[in-house]
Parts: C-alpha cells; sequence; structure tokens
C-alpha cells in the first residue's frame, strides 16, 4: 500500500484542475498578450482566475499578482514591501518563518536594512510582546506567517498586523501552508500583503500569487513586458493561472467540508500514534494549528531511521520542511520553541489531505508502532 501524508510538502492536483489546464496545453495556446484574437482572447481566462482567487482570500481581484510560486511571492514583498518609505529601513520577522521569508530577511540585513526576529512560545505561537518591543518608527515591514509548515501552528495574525499598523509598518504574511485549508480574509485580519501558492492547495506547480493591497507601490520584481500592470513582466503561464484559479474556487467551496475530513483523521492519527507509540509527544498542541498537520517527537528515536523504514512500508512523510531536506542541522522550528536539538532530531511531521483516507491512516497506525519498537531496541539512547 502506498500512503501519502506529506501534503505541506505539496498536493495531489485535483482532477478537476487537470481538467481545467488541460485546454491551454492543447487547442488554445495562443499568448495572451497578443494582439490577435487568438491570443487575446485568453485574456478572460487570466481575469477569471485572478477573480478565483481574490474571492478566496476575501481581495479585489485588481490587488492579486500572479508569480511563480510562493517564493517570488515572499521576495517580491520583503525585497520591496520593506522601501516604499525610505525613511523606514527596519524589517522584522520571526524566528519560524519559512526559508523563503528568513533568508531574504538575512540577505536584506545584510544589505542595510536592520532585522528584528520575533520569538515564539513553546507552543510555536509568536510572541505578541516581542514584537510590539521590536516595532518602532524606523519599521517598514513586518513578515509573520499565517500558519508555520512544521508544526501547523496558525499565528496571531490580526494582533500582529494591529502592533504593526499603530507603528506605521506595512504587514505581509507568508500564508502558503493556510490558504486552501483555513479561512483567510486580508480585510478582516488587516493584511497588506500576502503570498500564497498553488501547489499546497491541490492546484499546479510554478504558479501562485502576491495580493498587494491597494495603494502599496510596489517596485516590480521582474523587468520586461507589461504583465500584470508592469509589476511581473514575462509571458502569462496561463495553463497554471486557470489551475491555480480552479484550486482557489474550489478550496472556497470546500474548505469547510476538507478541514472536517482532515482534522478527524488526523486526530484519530495522533491518538493512535500516541497509544501505539509510549513516549511519542504531539509538538504544538496547546495552540491553535491547521486541521492536517501533526509534528510527533519520537523521543530518543532517530528521525532519520524512521524516515527510511516508514518509506520501505510505502508512507511517505518528512521530517520538516522540504525545503530543508539534506540539512543535517536541527530543526530551527522546533529548537526554537525549546525543544531539545536531541529531541528536534526525532521529528516525524505528518500532513493529511482532502485526499487522505480512513484506510491509510488505519495502515499507518499498523506498520508506525512496530518500526519505532525495533528503533528503539537498538537505540543507544533508550
Amino acid at each position: 500500500m502506498k500512503v501519502y501524508l506529506d501534503n505541506n510538502a505539496t498536493t495531489r492536483m485535483a482532477p478537476e484542475v487537470l481538467d481545467a489546464m488541460m485546454p491551454f496545453f492543447n487547442d488554445q495556446y495562443g499568448n495572451p498578450s497578443s494582439f490577435h484574437t487568438f491570443g487575446s482572447n485568453l485574456m478572460e481566462y487570466i481575469e477569471k482566475a485572478r477573480q478565483q482567487v481574490a474571492d478566496l482570500i476575501g481581495a479585489d481581484p485588481s490587488e492579486i499578482f500572479f508569480t511563480s510560486g510562493g517564493t517570488e511571492s515572499d521576495n517580491t514583498a520583503l525585497f520591496f514591501g520593506g522601501e516604499t518609505d525610505p525613511e523606514k529601513p527596519g524589517l522584522i520577522t520571526s524566528v519560524v518563518e519559512h526559508p523563503a521569508v528568513l533568508k531574504t530577511a538575512r540577505y536584506l540585513e545584510q544589505a542595510g536594512h536592520p532585522l528584528g526576529l520575533v520569538k515564539v512560545n513553546s507552543s510555536g505561537s509568536i510572541d505578541l510582546d516581542s514584537l510590539e518591543d521590536l516595532v518602532s518608527g524606523k519599521t517598514g515591514l513586518v513578515s509573520i506567517m499565517k500558519a508555520n509548515n512544521e508544526t501547523g501552528v496558525i499565528m496571531q495574525i490580526k494582533e500582529a498586523a494591529e502592533i504593526t499598523h499603530r507603528a506605521g509598518a506595512l504587514f505581509h504574511t507568508d500564508a502558503v501552508q493556510a490558504v486552501g485549508k483555513i479561512p483567510v480574509d486580508v480585510k478582516a485580519e488587516e493584511i497588506d500583503l500576502l503570498s500564497l501558492s498553488a501547489h499546497k492547495f491541490h492546484g499546479p506547480k510554478g504558479i501562485g500569487a502576491l495580493y498587494a493591497r491597494k495603494g502599496i507601490k510596489l517596485k516590480p520584481f521582474m523587468h520586461g513586458g507589461h504583465q500584470e500592470k508592469g509589476m511581473r513582466s514575462g509571458t502569462y503561464n496561463i495553463a497554471g493561472i486557470v489551475g491555480l484559479g480552479k484550486a482557489a474556487e474550489m478550496a472556497r467551496n470546500f474548505i469547510s467540508e476538507e478541514a472536517l475530513i482532515t482534522s478527524a483523521l488526523l486526530e484519530k492519527l495522533e491518538s493512535g500514534i500516541l497509544k501505539g507509540c509510549p513516549g511519542a509527544v504531539i509538538v504544538g498542541t496547546e495552540a491553535v494549528r491547521l486541521p492536517n498537520t501533526a509534528t510527533v517527537l519520537f523521543i530518543n528515536v532517530e528521525s532519520e531511521a524512521i524516515l527510511t523504514l516508514i518509506d520501505f512500508a510505502g508512507i511517505s512523510v518528512s521530517s520538516g520542511s522540504a525545503c530543508s531536506t539534506g540539512s543535517k542541522d536541527p530543526s530551527y522550528v522546533l529548537t526554537s520553541m525549546g525543544i531539545s536539538v536531541a529531541d528536534a532530531n526525532t521529528a516525524i511531521r505528518f500532513s493529511l489531505s482532502m485526499y487522505t483516507s480512513n484506510e491509510e491512516i488505519d495502515y499507518v497506525l499498523q506498520e508506525l508502532p512496530p518500526i519505532i519498537e525495533k528503533l528503539r531496541k537498538i537505540s543507544p539512547y533508550a
């Protein structure tokens, strides 16, 4: 049996999304920027997708700019969101951000932007007092993720945005792991800039969007033609854009239903692990988490060994962010929460989707406990 429980890395594309995309690989292959109708007629599909994405996050379609994905959206927001006021060069983000934000912030720090890092508490939630202490009249941009990709912890975005705005700064959120899984409303949460990526909610890879509130004047991250009102030049990835739009429409229609399904299965998985694997610890249980994500510490058993044996059983999981695969260092997300290096190196992340079945969870709960028991017997730490 093959079981895929690494949906925070990427999701299976919905069949309906693929069906929506297929015509733009075959019959409707024109360039939407062309003068002739064979190409220019395709602009209506792009604008439909823009509306679908806007509807998902409570935005106006004029505030949606298509990008190649979450990383480009994050980079654009950080590079230029903090430059809207030259008198406010300061940048603030959190210690548990995705590398697309954290590494960009470090780069900007080297380029002369003062950087502040917001701490998190033991549950993985951001410390709002830490943010309050860091933000000042010199802060141009604050970037706090909506939900953490490793722990699934949902951050207090509205409160963080309110603190940010009181200091006269812009607020960005990397919502890549949240959009399509939980409701996101840019107006209600007072978000100025937001990043999202299609492949995290059953859309295609290589396409995403940046929301920029009306009135914010960002510089183009890519120069060339006139596409996206000059904000993001390059020939439109129309198949990808249509796929993103369809995935956004489906997410908006089924977000409550999917959350109920995945949360029930996640609860079954977590309780089964705690019962079948004595000593296991679920991370972030005191915080509000995504309905699909659980990171588990299998104390005294190295995650690399677990990943190897569980993969032999046909089960796909991860030990953290896919963007950190290959790193020998423990998860900085977990150590920032006060988890020891030794315990952080025992972490396994399980992330479900609307396609996860009850039978798959049963299979994991059948195969995992014997693997943990076997590894505990040979562990030098046991």
